[in-house]
């Protein structure tokens, strides 16, 4: 087994752990906020003002 294959183990263990990172956080944040939160646009809402206020 040369460097190369070793490097490419360890490559798909890393993609493993941050999948397995990901997928945690998607849970931890679907359990801590409603959908209503995670789907609102309140930075949108707050560019729309501040482009108002420079136009006006």
């Amino acid at each position: 087994m040369d460097l190369w294959d070793l490097l490419e183990y360890a490559a798909w263990g890393a993609s493993a752990l941050f999948g397995l990172f990901i997928v945690m956080d998607w849970i931890r944040t679907d359990s801590r906020y409603s959908e209503e939160v995670l789907t609102s646009s309140r930075e949108g809402e707050l560019e729309a003002l501040t482009e108002e206020q420079h136009r006006g």
